[in-house]
């Protein structure tokens, strides 16, 4: 597979030996420090990039957009190491995908899907499970050093499979909210577009391109820094004005160029 270096042919840098890490573990205990020391026990070089740690807990059905959207803008090669894994220790499978940009790591519960889908599905992998990997933490003896390993060019134990789960029945979008951030913004597996109508709790949110473009406690809905459509209340919290919760269905209604 190579190992990701430059390519003066297309003109473009890739990244090499950097690996993002997306999980739900939060930033409290050791989790995160132990998948990194493990990614440094294999890969002293490795470059670590601390996407996200407060993915929906529990959720990878919502996760999986949450880190489509922000893993679009990794550079190329950027091996990913994705982990939101409530059936760790079970029947589903510990996974390595090469897309068309990069490696994914991660369980095959749909978290990688939509990703895997929008970079072009190339191989899919299952990892072998080291005898004495901890049963309920497969992101730091699983995850961390195959993400390691691939990272530096290099192939952990795996062995051709069948693709992830998700890949044929996910949908690209997801009208719900998949996260809430600090401010109370909720953000949904929606892509804008044009003629697109967002509806909560029977009111019709107004379009702005920014926070500045409405008054003080005005809802509304735009275009986040991912790319996903966001709901928001101009120095508010949309979440607790809005009455919205984690995973909650979003209506909306795509209106024709006609106007219906």
């Amino acid at each position: 597979m190579g190992d990701w270096r430059a390519n003066p042919r297309r003109g473009k840098l890739a990244c090499m030996g950097m690996i993002a890490l997306f999980t739900d573990f939060g930033w409290e205990g050791p989790y995160i420090g132990q998948m990194s020391a493990a990614i440094w026990a294999q890969n002293p070089d490795a470059r670590i990039v601390q996407l996200m740690h407060d993915a929906p807990r529990f959720r990878p059905d919502l996760a999986a957009y949450l880190l489509a959207a922000a893993a679009a803008k990794l550079p190329e090669g950027c091996v990913v190491c994705a982990v939101v894994d409530p059936g760790v220790g079970g029947t589903r499978r510990a996974l390595a995908l090469r897309t068309k940009r990069r490696w994914l790591v991660g369980p095959d519960n749909g978290l990688l899907a939509p990703l895997a889908r929008a970079e072009g599905l190339l191989e899919t992998h299952a990892l072998a499970i080291p005898e004495d990997a901890s049963a309920t933490f497969h992101g730091r003896d699983v995850f961390a050093p195959a993400a390691a390993l691939l990272a530096a060019g290099r192939r952990p134990a795996m062995q051709p499979d069948a693709p992830p789960a998700g890949m044929q029945d996910m949908p690209d979008e997801l009208a719900r909210v998949i996260y809430i951030d600090g401010f109370g913004n909720c953000i949904t597996g929606l892509r804008p577009r044009k003629g697109l109508s967002i509806t909560i709790g029977g009111q019709r949110l107004r379009w702005a391109r920014t926070y500045a473009d409405v008054a003080p406690g005005e809802p509304f809905a735009y275009c986040g820094s991912l790319g996903l459509v966001e709901i928001a209340v101009r120095e508010g919290h949309a979440a607790h004005v809005l009455g919205l919760t984690l995973g909650e269905s979003v209506r909306i209604r795509q209106r024709t160029q006609a106007g219906g």
